[in-house]
């Protein structure tokens, strides 16, 4: 055994790194499609969909759009109708994938 670990302790090492990589990789994956997507309409924020979706979440509007600005790689909080985003609520709790009448 010790002679099967000298000859290939490099490759042994390099696939246990690969499998973790892999499993880290996929979960984070599935993580993201819990979520839903939304598709932004004309007149529409990141703020205004954090209070539209403030029973389906439990972060504060901040976090909200923060998290969303991260995850969806936006700067300075611009969306342009028609975009698509990923925001932190769970598939399950809400169907639609877009946000008719948002604004209240």
């Amino acid at each position: 055994m010790k002679k099967l670990w000298e000859n290939y302790s490099y490759a042994m090492i390099l696939l246990a790194v690969s499998l973790i990589f892999t499993m880290v990789a996929k979960a984070q994956l599935n993580n993201e499609e819990a979520y839903i997507t939304v598709t932004i309409e004309e007149g529409q924020s990141l703020w205004k969909i954090a209070e539209s979706f403030a029973s389906e979440h439990n972060l504060s509007e901040n976090e909200f759009v923060s998290w969303v600005e991260k995850k969806n790689g936006i700067v300075g909080e611009m969306v342009i109708p028609g975009d698509e985003l990923v925001i932190p609520v769970v598939a399950e709790q809400i169907e639609p994938t877009q946000i008719a009448g948002a604004e209240k």
